[in-house]
């Protein structure tokens, strides 16, 4: 039995749950809307409060495709329940972002302002309240999404070892590496 696989998801309150045809599995929740497409070797049950995924034998492709459907519609519910958010946070003289009407701008020591526009389902925020350097809040019902969304911000400056300049996660340590020495 998968370890993973075998426990059954708790249908939260105001949670709407539905298996449609071709194994699509719909979630409505207060956050929001969130569909999955399940392998047709892989059965979802819905019981009175639980969602119990079941696989057709043991062979190894069922066992782990038992355990990840499982845990995608957990993070689903999660999702559309209380939903998933990455803080970036952007480190750096002259670093700034601002977000207006759909776009992100984003100004990182480069000759040129870089215009991000996040895909549907995803939420970004610029947070300058709380320190000098701003924060960058990306928000949605998609884990996955989310966390794209959120390494490909990253991507654009990452940390550098010298300085520390770039955008990094908010708890994300950056190991600093010493200069140039003189010579002597």
């Amino acid at each position: 039995m998968s370890r993973i696989g075998k426990y059954p998801v708790e249908i939260a309150e105001g949670v709407e749950f539905s298996i449609g045809a071709d194994n699509v599995v719909t979630m409505k929740g207060q956050k929001g809307t969130g569909t999955l497409r399940i392998h047709p070797s892989i059965k979802v049950e819905k019981t009175d409060s639980e969602i119990v995924v079941k696989r057709q034998d043991d062979s190894k492709e069922q066992k782990s495709l038992h355990g990840l459907y499982r845990s995608l519609i957990n993070n689903m519910m999660l999702g559309v329940t209380e939903g998933y958010t990455k803080k970036l946070e952007i480190i750096g003289v002259g670093y700034r972002a601002a977000y207006s009407g759909g776009v992100l701008e984003l100004n990182l020591g480069y000759s040129h302002p870089i215009y991000f526009v996040p895909p549907d389902g995803v939420e970004v925020e610029v947070d300058t309240k709380t320190k000098k350097n701003p924060i960058l809040v990306i928000t949605g019902v998609n884990k996955e999404l989310v966390g794209q969304v959120a390494a490909k911000i990253r991507s654009l400056r990452k940390p550098e070892p010298y300085k520390g300049k770039g955008i990094r996660y908010v708890d994300e340590y950056v190991r600093r590496k010493a200069g140039k020495s003189a010579a002597k």
